[in-house]
């Protein structure tokens, strides 16, 4: 069995330096990125630490980050979301499906794994995913309705006939009435399902009309998200909060007042020489400084990665270069980023 864990460090301040995201590997049925923030304390089977235990947000990403390197998790969601700046008190779980639909069993065994090992609330699980992670999440809340304390379904749906064990779970479902790659009927067929089985008292479901499918993933980038997930749990009386909203407006502006690229990370690998900060990277490619409106690519990037960084839907991106969102990109192609 691989002993290989990765800790990447994240100074979120210059004087916080406990933050850790680690890349746990064959500790369950999937592997995952488990990141620890800076307050989070660990502690026996006490009062205390039961009051310290910190909640968890697990992160189902969609079909495009599948596979076996877990870089790729990083690239979205609310891992990418600490990197620039959003400040979330969780532990945050973030496995890798290698390919095909997300299976709730081997999600469970991943949880199951965290709070085996970690000081969590498990009154205070929080799921959200997008697309193939939006499928997953309702089926994940769908299986384990007791164990999930609010969930929150991006442009996906269900691959499960019976749901009407979501209607016990404070759920909000958001789709875009212009997403061609998981068409909106997919979760209207769900919110179908759930209201066949009798009313939906716990269920927020709101379509963004003329949105279109990468503007829902900003959602991961907002307060207003982790703020809705936190106000509910599985103890007591289960109430969905509709007070707190989000907006198209809100997914445009997701990105403003988060500090772009201040958060440094220190690597310790366990099997290889620890690469020191500063150190150039062996697959660098060096470039001349890029034009005015243009950005030259890098070793690693991704359309997405390259939009979102530019304020840009991959949509966008691809009209302004003449390309298409299936297109290969390489270290040195000069893209243009500004309209």
């Amino acid at each position: 069995m691989r002993q290989l864990i990765i800790i990447l460090v994240i100074l979120l301040q210059p004087l916080l330096a406990t933050a850790q995201l680690q890349a746990m590997r064959d500790k369950a049925q999937y592997d995952f990125w488990l990141y620890l923030p800076d307050d989070y304390k660990e502690g026996a089977n006490t009062k205390r630490a039961k009051r310290d235990a910190m909640p968890i947000v697990l992160f189902l990403h969609g079909r495009s980050l599948c596979g076996n390197d877990l870089n790729r998790v990083l690239e979205y969601g609310p891992l990418d979301a600490l990197k620039r700046g959003l400040d979330i008190e969780a532990v945050i779980v973030a496995p890798q499906n290698p390919g095909g639909w997300w299976s709730p069993e081997r999600v469970m065994s991943v949880v199951e794994w965290v709070e085996k090992h970690y000081n969590v609330d498990s009154s205070r699980l929080y799921v959200l995913g997008m697309s193939l992670g939006g499928y997953g999440t309702l089926d994940f809340a769908a299986t384990y309705p007791n164990k999930v304390a609010a969930a929150m379904a991006l442009c996906g749906g269900s691959t499960l006939r019976d749901l009407g064990t979501l209607r016990e779970v404070p759920l909000w479902i958001m789709h875009g009435t212009a997403d061609k790659d998981v068409p909106v009927d997919a979760s209207r067929r769900v919110k179908r399902l759930m209201r066949q089985e009798g009313k939906t008292p716990r269920l927020r479901y709101q379509e963004l009309i003329g949105v279109n499918h990468s503007l829902l993933t900003r959602v991961f980038y907002l307060e207003e998200s982790y703020e809705w997930l936190f106000k509910h749990s599985t103890k007591g009386r289960r109430k969905v909060n509709r007070w707190i909203t989000i907006t198209r407006g809100d997914m445009k502006h997701a990105y403003e007042g988060l500090t772009r690229g201040s958060v440094k990370y220190e690597i310790i690998d366990s099997h290889t020489t620890t690469k020191k900060r500063g150190t150039k990277d062996d697959n660098s490619v060096t470039t001349t400084p890029a034009p005015e409106g243009y950005y030259i690519v890098k070793q690693g990037d991704t359309l997405w990665r390259i939009a979102t960084n530019n304020d840009l839907t991959v949509e966008e991106l691809c009209k302004l270069n003449k390309m298409k969102s299936t297109d290969v990109i390489h270290p040195g192609d000069r893209l243009k980023v500004k309209r």
